[in-house]
């Protein structure tokens, strides 16, 4: 199997996950095979993904680093306001994973500032233990919970932390049981936040990816439906802020900038 082909492999195989890391993979299989075929070839594997299609259209009137030297940018921003966000002894829920997110909470963690974490296992292919894994062999305190006891962990933390796998003008897309977790935090009036880069926002309609039944039972009985819905959409209205290179904007503002930006590269 070739270069090409085996980052493609990966990315459809969820190997990549995550719209930062899926999104470069793309840009490295495009640099390897620069052609119309290529870009066709992996804008179909992740058809949910903006980021992947923003890059790969931006890399043809760009060049390949100042594309990756976006990225990098965009997250010391992230960092930045993340860390302003943070009181000290806050304690911050969150749910699958974010490698950007994990990236800013790190880098706070780094900066002295003392935190500890609430996350989901999230079911059914577990990204939460990524992010635990992550947040502590960096020596960040975090407690897991199974996603049914997202009610109680909210009202423990102090506020919600999310990322996006995309964002359109009717609200962000991620990962099943972000709008039950956005409606807890309205009721119980915590805080939540986005943490995105502006690449991954879309003015054309974004589909839902419904995944293999068998992530969620192998061999289930004959006359059992099951259904494996990746993503869903969170309201404008549930989010109190989205923080990306722009800063920590309210949803309006956040989706006015993103299109100014994406439109100065001539992608709409």
């Amino acid at each position: 199997m070739d270069s090409f082909s085996k980052i493609c492999k990966d990315i459809k195989s969820i190997k990549i996950q995550g719209a930062t890391n899926v999104a470069k993979a793309a840009i490295k299989a495009y640099y390897i095979k620069p052609t119309k075929k290529s870009k066709e070839i992996l804008i179909k594997l992740r058809p949910t993904e903006p980021m992947l299609q923003n890059a790969l259209n931006i890399i043809e009137k760009s060049s390949y680093e100042n594309v990756l030297n976006h990225f990098d940018n965009v997250q010391e921003f992230i960092n930045y306001y993340v860390q302003k966000l943070i009181k000290p002894n806050s304690v911050i829920f969150t749910h699958c994973h974010s490698n950007t997110l994990a990236k800013a909470l790190i880098s706070a963690h780094k900066s002295g500032i003392k935190f500890s974490m609430i996350n989901t296992e999230t079911r059914p292919l577990y990204q939460g233990h990524i992010t635990a894994r992550q947040l502590s062999k960096a020596g960040i305190s975090i407690t897991m919970s199974i996603d049914s006891a997202i009610l109680e962990d909210i009202k423990k933390s102090d506020f919600v932390l999310l990322g996006a796998d995309a964002i359109t003008r009717k609200g962000v897309l991620n990962k099943i049981g972000s709008a039950s977790i956005a409606r807890i935090s309205k009721d119980y009036k915590k805080p939540l936040y986005i943490i995105t880069d502006s690449w991954k926002f879309s003015s054309h309609k974004v589909p839902i990816e419904k995944r293999s039944i068998k992530e969620i039972w192998s061999r289930a009985p004959k006359n059992v439906k099951i259904e494996n819905f990746s993503f869903e959409l969170i309201p404008p209205k549930q989010i109190t802020g989205v923080i990306s290179e722009f800063g920590v904007l309210n949803y309006k503002q956040f989706i006015k900038e993103a299109k100014k930006n994406l439109k100065s590269y001539g992608v709409r």
